[in-house]
């Protein structure tokens, strides 16, 4: 707390404060396509929405019927909820009779062979998205590919670093700042059991979704299953975690440390995966048969991010540039809002993205990283049980160790508030935005798990006595009618439309240029990947 204080007093000294108001925001927000009936689209990707390979906003995740809308980088969050408001219109405009699925977990899924894998055209690189999903599904299964969420890209304006750093040298301001967004990331992991208690909103879940399936939820009603205090099933060993994955060590230490361990990890064979096959009866089951395909197969809740150039691996952009944001995977769908997400919970992550930056940040040993899981897995299957105790890992101090006394996760959610206080009122004061209203609606939060999103999801299921699907669906109704008939300008909309004509074209001239076989595509990626 004394690091962040003495942060803070020293850019209102030098007046960085004023970088705050121009903090850079995206979102990248899954939404499932699902028909009237509420099953699971078996359609293909809505051609008027654009080529999924190649459209910059409106694409696909691992289903063809998962949906990911990408915004630009904005520094308003007005303007950047405004414009995924506008791509979830534009959407609308061209989905005929289905609607867009408002919860992070799927409903009526006939089966994990009637879930479609996302289809990119006739290009090597189009064929290499699809052999990689393939892959996911023998590994992890189909039903994955139906889980949706949102990501927030978030960074500090490239002014702000030459002049917090006090320095005018690239290669010095690249590499401190990478050094800096480690920080926040190491932070985070430490923190991130708070997000998963705040805006945790998957607590139930249509039965059939775990058809076959072994689970320890309870009954809710005939067709759902629910955790009394869950928060975040998304989150739990039913959505986005991998039992192979929990024994790969990251370092989340440095840039290098980073690099080097993701890429032993994609470089290490994988027995389990092996008795797959790559290339079976001349079909690719995979991409390869190591622990990880490629570097996007690893789950972290945050990642260090680097935009990278054509054919090029994002471990390699980052070992080179540096990090250039940071991108928090940990959030579900809100489904009380149209578009997944609000402008109470942006501030708070501003707010918590800003204290796990300007705080101080040691490195994480296996032992923190496993006490930081633990933590994790405790506010995602019983965030609201009263009384629910974290697990505290020591700090060092140089002393004999000392048992360290656990503490309940209300008590370290109204501390860690406390704590972010002082950035809130910064926040407020530079950009006239509500940061303490927001604030204090998670510090109600913490006080008061009722007020949580997955409560209230289980308390209006309880009231309307309506299963999982009922309410699910009963919310992506009123969210369609609100899309429908909200009104765009006829320029946006035209643009928008000119947009996803010209995705078609690049997709074309994608397929037009190769030259390779596939195979040769494949050899040469990973050639290339291992030469640095």
């Amino acid at each position: 707390m004394n690091n962040l204080r003495q942060t803070l007093e020293r850019l209102c000294r030098l007046g960085l404060d004023r970088h705050l108001a121009r903090l850079n925001r995206g979102i990248e927000k899954e939404s499932l396509r699902v028909d009237e009936h509420g099953t699971l689209a078996h359609t293909p990707h809505p051609r008027a929405l654009g080529s999924a390979l190649t459209h910059p906003t409106i694409t696909t995740d691992y289903s063809e019927a998962l949906l990911e809308f990408i915004t630009p980088t904005h520094t308003s969050i007005d303007a950047l909820l405004q414009d995924l408001f506008d791509i979830h219109h534009f959407t609308y405009q061209n989905l005929d009779r289905e609607k867009l699925w408002v919860n992070s977990m799927p409903c009526i899924v006939r089966g994990a062979e009637h879930i479609p894998i996302a289809r990119y055209g006739a290009s090597n690189i189009a064929r290499m998205k699809e052999v990689y999903r393939r892959g996911l599904s023998l590994r992890y299964g189909s039903l994955m590919q139906t889980i949706a969420g949102v990501h927030f890209n978030f960074s500090m304006p490239e002014a702000f670093w030459s002049e917090f750093l006090d320095s005018d040298d690239e290669a010095a301001i690249r590499d401190r700042k990478s050094v800096s967004y480690f920080g926040l990331i190491r932070n985070f992991h430490r923190h991130s059991w708070l997000i998963c208690y705040l805006f945790g909103a998957s607590p139930a879940v249509c039965k059939t979704f775990l058809q076959g399936r072994e689970h320890l939820l309870d009954d809710f009603d005939s067709h759902s299953f629910y955790a009394p205090f869950a928060t975040s099933l998304r989150l739990s060993n039913l959505g986005y975690n991998s039992d192979a994955q929990a024994g790969i060590d990251i370092n989340y230490n440095s840039v290098e440390g980073f690099v080097r361990s993701l890429r032993r990890a994609i470089r290490m064979p994988h027995p389990e995966y092996r008795r797959f096959g790559v290339k079976v009866g001349g079909a690719y089951r995979q991409l390869n048969a190591n622990l990880l395909q490629i570097e996007n197969e690893f789950y972290s809740v945050i990642r260090p991010k680097r935009i990278a150039l054509s054919g090029e691996s994002p471990t390699h952009a980052l070992q080179q540039r540096g990090v250039q944001y940071v991108e928090v995977r940990s959030i579900d769908l809100n489904p009380f809002v149209p578009v997944g997400i609000d402008a109470d919970c942006i501030r708070f992550l501003d707010m918590l993205l800003l204290y796990c930056l300007f705080s101080g940040s040691p490195d994480i040993s296996r032992t923190e990283w496993e006490c930081a899981a633990e933590n994790r897995r405790r506010a995602v299957m019983n965030g609201r049980r009263a009384g629910l105790e974290l697990c505290e890992h020591p700090k060092p101090t140089g002393k004999p160790k000392q048992k360290v006394r656990p503490r309940s996760l209300a008590e370290r959610a109204r501390r860690l508030l406390d704590d972010i206080a002082p950035l809130a009122e910064l926040l407020e004061q530079v950009t006239g935005q509500a940061y303490l209203s927001s604030l204090s609606a998670q510090a109600a939060k913490a006080e008061d798990a009722s007020l949580t999103p997955s409560a209230q999801i289980l308390r209006q299921m309880s009231q309307q006595r309506a299963s999982f699907f009922e309410f699910a669906m009963g919310t992506a109704e009123q969210h369609e009618a609100r899309f429908k008939q909200a009104r765009m300008k006829r320029s946006d909309h035209q643009k928008m439309q000119a947009e996803a004509k010209r995705s078609h074209v690049r997709q074309k001239e994608i397929e037009a240029r190769d030259r390779m076989t596939f195979d040769d595509f494949l050899a040469d990626y990973f050639r290339r990947q291992n030469q640095v």
